[in-house]
């Protein structure tokens, strides 16, 4: 079985190695959280959080030293998702890219596979 994984963009990187300097609390293992809980109109939602270090199980991902933690229930799905950061004229913020969702709600705060 091939192994699962999350893919993390540079600018994602980037960020939130940004975010974690702003950070009072930020310690050299401290990164971002990636996680899918129930809920929201279509069905899961992605979670974003900080977190100091590792669960003994998560899968941690790291690119251009930040890391990303990922539950193993999560990780199925969102395995082969890019975790982007955009800045453009009508979005800012960290993005969810997908390959598994089969559709999401009008809000973009939702997701269903």
């Amino acid at each position: 079985m091939a192994e699962l994984r999350v893919n993390v963009t540079p600018k994602a990187a980037q960020q939130i190695k940004a975010q974690l300097s702003k950070r009072a609390h930020s310690k050299p293992e401290s990164g971002v959280r990636l996680g899918v809980k129930g809920g929201g109109c279509s069905g899961m939602s992605y979670v974003i959080e900080y977190c100091d270090r590792p669960r003994a199980k998560d899968q941690v991902f790291e690119v251009d030293g930040a890391k990303v933690y990922v539950d193993p229930k999560s990780l199925i799905y969102l395995n082969g998702t890019t975790f982007d950061y955009v800045d453009t004229f009508q979005q800012k913020g960290f993005k969810f890219v997908n390959p598994q969702m089969k559709s999401e709600c009008g809000c973009g705060e939702s997701f269903s596979v």
